[in-house]
């Protein structure tokens, strides 16, 4: 780079040839002394050395000379200043390249350099030369290092002994930018715009500079560590062979090649180039997805998102964060937080605690446990100064006071500082927990939160947890789920996949190993499909427990295409807190179509599909399986469905639109159906026929309705004479309430066959 051939900028004074009135006695501004009018300095036309030149005599302690031109100080610019000078006779003196620096619109800057080497003239005649290279980078050789100076008025000082005469030849000054730049063509330095890269000096202003000179050039960080005082957006290329030192309320944003492995070399720390690049993905990056470059993110402790880019508690705009993988370094970072308080629960406000006492130390995110709180309930907020506490669900039987246990685990990624957090996306990345840490925490509101295509292996508690509203919509798609338990028994272990307390889940395609639970969700309108769960042990008739797990009764969802393995879903209304049946929609609204169900090793009493109500008068409303296989190994089971009536049963006289249809039973000593066909047959003549439906019906269910009935062959009299008589139906009889008796107006013996509900179908 030479400004004077690529710029035309003029570099190189006048030659004393052209008058001496450009060259000032003094520091070179307007309006001072110049040689053309000092006695102490005259041209000499032919001198045998160099030409024309100027004599001076030193007659002051510090006789300058300095040229009334400006000579411009430019950006990665470098020039250096040279004279060839020689005594003629008197003492000899001490010389040196001395300047003036200029400001923009006039008047000197201080506190820079102004003077370069000095050397001391020692013989008559020899020709010595001076110079002093200028610039705005502080880099090695630069004598004046001028980072803010607009233009300099250069020349030479002479000190030492006064009365010596000497005789300079034409000042020279040159570009010598390349000497500095190792590319001139393609790299742009920092330290050209007078970064300093000392680790405190606030270099923002120069990383701005230089990339807003670079114009489609790379912009390098030499060696140093360069303090970022102020945000600082680059738009081009940047390759670092420093490193970066930023406050977190900062922003560092890299536009030109934004991904993960950009910041590790600005920043030379995984956890803080983490952080930063993803403040950046939320700040204008021109990216709507970060690339973790495949690389393994070692995390010390869990990454408080909000925290990263604190100027933001709600953020609503599509990002993705994509291709790496997360793993925690052991230590206590990573310990639960477990705290013990006594608080109050009334069901006038059904969503929060009051008068809880040390509240100061129950963390947001914290499960909590205590008699009458269902499974997978959250602290959301935390009012320490009301003493009040926001729960993500009701509890189904706490009214009063006692003490209650809050569990905070530690997450990978937590989210929990945010207000609301909507449109984040995970894809492809592999979460590796080693049973030190948990997963993910979502924020506590939030819409469309999505894990894709990405592994969750071996968290310590959960894989993901909701702890409010901001799993509404939320998409977890072709995942792997590995518990951290594999080798425990299903009755020891306490890990969950992940939970959802809002809305309209999307869960497809996954795979779940040896968890306690799949997942507990909350809502309705949740879509579940070819997912396989898989949840069982070594041990023969060994307990078995929910795989997929509804809190709210009437679920309005679909259950299709999964492989449900050694686990049962189970539908509760455990988040109520009047569990009874009142005003709400009863257990249904769920329709389990196309799955296969298979155990193994389970005792007799395990069933596939299993309602526990809380309260009770609930009843089933709208529950239709369909095209299911059911299939037990090595030792059958009596029933696939079953009423757990540890705190209520069911009321079967007020079931509707219950199908259980076109299902295969294998190891199934009890297959049920509803409608159920049945065959029935009377040996003797009676005009009264009663038979009992329960082992076909679901849920040990009445029977409340027979749809039809027709003979099995012709009835017969005593006589064996053939009647043909249709009888009248009474239903709901027995002990059960399963029996259905046909009555004669003639005694008759033979068989039917008819079709009878547990439901009404209308």
């Amino acid at each position: 780079m030479n400004k004077a051939i690529t710029d035309g900028v003029v570099l190189m004074p006048l030659p004393f040839a052209a008058g001496l009135g450009v060259w000032s006695t003094e520091d070179g501004t307007p309006g001072t002394d110049t040689y053309a009018t000092d006695a102490s300095g005259v041209f000499v036309a032919a001198d045998q050395d160099f030409g024309g030149c100027l004599e001076m005599v030193k007659n002051a302690s510090t006789q300058r000379l300095r040229y009334m031109g400006e000579t411009p100080i430019l950006p990665s610019c470098y020039l250096r200043v040279t004279a060839r000078i020689k005594a003629v006779a008197g003492p000899f003196p001490t010389v040196r390249i001395a300047a003036f620096p200029g400001a923009a619109g006039g008047g000197k800057v201080s506190g820079l350099p102004e003077t370069g080497p000095a050397i001391t003239l020692t013989t008559i005649g020899k020709i010595v030369e001076v110079s002093a290279i200028i610039g705005v980078g502080d880099r090695t050789g630069v004598d004046m290092v001028w980072p803010n100076a607009a233009y300099g008025h250069f020349g030479i000082d002479l000190t030492g002994s006064n009365g010596g005469l000497v005789r300079v030849d034409d000042l020279v000054i040159e570009d010598i930018t390349g000497a500095f730049l190792r590319d001139i063509m393609s790299v742009v330095d920092v330290r050209d715009f007078g970064a300093k890269g000392d680790g405190s000096t606030d270099d923002s202003a120069a990383f701005e500079a230089a990339d807003g000179f670079a114009n489609g050039r790379t912009v390098l960080v030499s060696a140093g560590q360069y303090y970022l005082g102020d945000s600082v957006t680059i738009q081009s290329k940047i390759k670092f062979e420093g490193t970066v030192l930023q406050d977190p309320t900062e922003r560092f944003i890299l536009q030109n090649g934004f991904c993960y492995q950009t910041y590790v070399d600005a920043f030379g720390d995984e956890e803080v180039a983490f952080k930063k690049a993803y403040q950046a993905l939320l700040n204008f990056s021109d990216h709507e997805s970060l690339d973790l470059n495949g690389r393994r993110i070692s995390l010390t402790e869990p990454v408080d998102m909000q925290a990263a880019d604190p100027s933001r508690s709600v953020f609503a705009t599509r990002r993705v964060i994509r291709n790496g993988q997360f793993q925690p370094v052991a230590g206590p970072n990573w310990d639960t937080t477990t705290t013990t308080s006594q608080g109050t629960y009334a069901t006038s406000n059904i969503r929060r605690l009051s008068n809880v006492t040390n509240i100061a130390n129950i963390p947001v995110g914290s499960l909590v446990e205590g008699a009458g709180v269902g499974r997978e309930v959250y602290v959301t907020s935390v009012n320490v100064g009301a003493k009040t506490l926001t729960l993500s669900q009701p509890l189904y039987d706490a009214e009063g006071t006692q003490n209650f246990t809050f569990k905070r685990f530690k997450y990978m990624l937590d989210f929990s500082g945010y207000a609301d957090l909507a449109q984040f996306i995970l894809d492809d990345i592999d979460f590796q927990c080693d049973g030190e840490a948990s997963g993910i925490m979502l924020a506590p509101q939030g819409l469309i939160f999505q894990l894709r295509d990405s592994f969750m292996t071996k968290p310590k508690d959960r894989g993901i947890t909701s702890i409010g509203t901001g799993c509404q919509g939320m998409m977890v798609d072709r995942c792997n789920f590995t518990s951290n338990e594999q080798p425990l028994d299903v009755s020891s272990r306490t890990t969950i996949a992940f939970n959802a307390n809002a809305n309209d889940v999307k869960i497809r395609d996954n795979r779940v190993a040896l968890f306690k639970h799949f997942c507990v969700l909350a809502g309705s309108g949740n879509l579940v499909s070819g997912n396989h769960w898989f949840h069982g042990d070594q041990t023969t008739d060994g307990v078995r427990l929910g795989g997929m797990i509804f809190t709210l009764p009437n679920s309005k969802s679909i259950i299709t295409g999964n492989y449900i393995d050694n686990n049962f879903i189970e539908l509760t209304n455990e988040h109520e807190s009047e569990p009874e049946f009142g005003s709400q929609y009863s257990f249904g609204g769920l329709t389990i179509t196309g799955n296969i169900f298979t155990a193994n090793d389970v005792a007799r009493w395990f069933n596939f599909i299993v309602i526990k109500p809380y309260g009770p008068n609930h009843y089933i409303h709208g529950l239709s399986v369909v095209s299911n296989v059911f299939r037990t190994l090595n030792g059958a089971i009596d029933r696939i469905e079953a009423v757990d009536s540890s705190f209520d049963d069911l009321d079967f006289s007020r079931a509707r639109g219950v199908t259980f249809a076109d299902n295969t039973f294998h190891g199934i000593s009890e297959p049920c159906y509803n409608p159920a066909s049945m065959t029935g047959t009377q040996a003797t003549p009676s005009t009264t026929w009663q038979f009992d439906a329960a082992p076909l019906l679901p849920f040990g269910g009445q029977a409340r309705f027979v749809d039809s009935i027709v003979a099995s062959g012709p009835l017969q009299n005593a006589s064996n004479a053939a009647v043909f008589e249709t009888p009248y139906v009474t239903d709901n009889l027995g002990t059960r309430k399963s029996e259905s008796r046909f009555t004669f107006g003639t005694p008759v013996k033979g068989a039917v066959r008819y079709q009878v509900r547990m439901d009404n179908p209308l």
